[in-house]
């Protein structure tokens, strides 16, 4: 197996401070893991707090919902459909660019052989199709001609069992954007990844090394300003871009969008995460989290916030209430 191979997954101590949260505010919350045998586990549960990436191949993220749809129990985060959609970058960038979302011009490759479409410029950017945090995109994804193209694409297709997504490299400034709520979503303090730490071997975009390596609570250097020194005009392009990538994708409670600057200056959307990470540590940066943490929540806070929208989503709680109206 690649050693990211469990990069989506969360440590134990991320749903250890989840249920934590959930308790200290009066609920009454245990672990599940959704495994093969989540279907039977859950059925007497009467609310999920969903943080699960699902098993195995295909849309998992979309397990854990289509389960609790069947079994008519609620759960914060977005639907079966969403879920599919998001973690599928050649869907949700098809989806992006008919409503007019700029996003850069991409290619799927099933094989390494296909022919390069001749409207995609180098410098390129090869992705497994249907991962997040990185996974499969390392330092030398980005590539400047078709030999080291070719490389990539069976590197992706070889090593993580399905498609490469080829799209091209946008140079600008990167930043996340956390979106907490429903009616209306809510844009939180905007994130930007800085770069001109790196050494000068070590490419400039959030690669597996540069998140999970370089961007470590050891480092001198904090990778993450937040909130981003953007200017108005600015700011307002890239919240308008957020809002708008939310609600075209029928997105719930809460999610976080990555968005990098063409040389043009405007911002385009790379992907969609429709389950972002909850690391308690704020030492960890994880990017939803310290988004939140600038807003001046603590990490109880966000985690209640997030059930609250999602129970208000599903009428059990009235609009102003964060109390349960039923058992």
């Amino acid at each position: 197996m690649p050693e990211d191979n469990y990069a989506e997954y969360d440590s134990i101590s991320v749903p250890h401070a989840i249920k934590s949260a959930l308790e200290k505010k009066g609920y009454s919350a245990e672990l599940v893991e959704a495994n093969e045998t989540f279907y039977e586990k859950i059925k007497d549960y009467n609310f999920v707090f969903n943080i699960a990436e699902g098993i195995n191949s295909g849309s998992r993220e979309s397990q854990v919902p289509a389960i609790c749809d069947i079994l008519k129990i609620p759960y914060t985060g977005s639907n079966v459909l969403t879920q599919a959609i998001t973690l599928d970058k050649r869907r949700t960038k098809e989806i992006l660019s008919y409503y007019g979302i700029l996003t850069p011009k991409f290619q799927i490759f099933s094989h390494a052989n296909q022919k390069l479409n001749p409207e995609l410029a180098f410098p390129l950017i090869v992705k497994p199709n249907a991962e997040g945090s990185s996974k499969g995109i390392r330092n030398n994804s980005l590539v400047y001609n078709e030999e080291s193209l070719r490389k990539m694409i069976r590197f992706v297709i070889n090593n993580y069992s399905q498609q490469a997504l080829v799209e091209e490299f946008v140079e600008g400034r990167e930043f996340t954007v956390s979106i907490l709520g429903n009616n209306p979503p809510r844009v939180l303090p905007i994130v930007e990844i800085t770069f001109d730490y790196l050494p000068a071997n070590v490419n400039k975009f959030d690669s597996y090394e540069v998140k999970w390596i370089f961007d470590n609570p050891n480092n001198p250097v904090d990778p993450i300003i937040c909130p981003a020194k953007v200017s108005k005009e600015l700011e307002k392009l890239i919240k308008a871009t957020a809002i708008n990538t939310f609600k075209v994708l029928n997105c719930y409670d809460f999610c976080r969008i990555d968005i990098r600057l063409d040389k043009t200056g405007m911002p385009n959307v790379l992907e969609v995460n429709a389950i972002p990470g909850l690391m308690p540590d704020p030492l960890e940066n994880s990017r939803f989290p310290k988004a939140c943490f600038t807003a001046g929540m603590t990490y109880d806070e966000i985690i209640n916030s997030i059930l609250v929208e999602s129970l208000k989503r599903y009428g059990l709680i009235k609009e102003n209430e964060s109390k349960l109206l039923c058992k």
